[in-house]
């Protein structure tokens, strides 16, 4: 049995709810969400609350998706209510970044500057040296900020790159001048 899967997905007011043909419909303040969930799970829906279980305990596949589906709803829940923002953070001589509309224009250090068209539903800002990806789907704002950062990725000798923040880089000591030994 699925521990995550067992637990009940409060749904807070302002929230409203409609599951139709397996798809979830999430509508809150923020917008709206929608997603298809496996034919082996069966969503119930009562007053203020969403209850995921499987359809056939016994099978292996459903009990691998319970736990799984469950979050994804409460994601989706969590995203219609508060949003998701991601910050990732860029250092190096020369790294810059500006907002042209909704697209971001990265000068990174290659000889033309980077154009990053913002996917719909995410929005992008701004400043110093940090950019800040929000939006309501929260697997859309993790892949956009993974495809930024795969744009640059830190390096490990001097830490230039696009990194999250908070992120560590392990240094690498690098080339050692040879010493006089014969």
């Amino acid at each position: 049995m699925s521990r995550i899967g067992k637990k009940i997905i409060a749904i807070p007011a302002g929230v409203t709810v409609h599951v139709a043909d397996r798809v979830v419909s999430i509508k809150g303040q923020k917008g709206e969400l929608h997603r298809a969930i496996h034919a082996d799970m069966a969503l119930e829906t009562k007053e203020g609350s969403i209850a995921i279980a499987p359809r056939e305990a016994s099978s292996k596949k459903a009990a691998a998706l319970w736990g799984m589906s469950r979050t994804v709803i409460a994601n989706m829940v969590a995203g219609v209510t508060n949003g998701f923002e991601k910050v990732l953070e860029f250092e190096g001589i020369g790294y810059r970044a500006n907002l042209e509309g909704a697209a971001l224009v990265l000068q990174l250090g290659f000889s033309h500057p980077v154009r990053f068209e913002a996917p719909k539903g995410i929005t992008f800002s701004v400043v110093k040296n940090t950019i800040t990806i929000s939006g309501i789907d929260k697997e859309l704002v993790g892949e956009t900020a993974a495809r930024i950062r795969a744009l640059k990725k830190p390096e490990p000798y001097k830490g230039k790159g696009i990194r999250y923040r908070g992120e560590v880089i392990r240094r690498k000591a690098g080339k050692k001048a040879a010493t006089a030994g014969t």
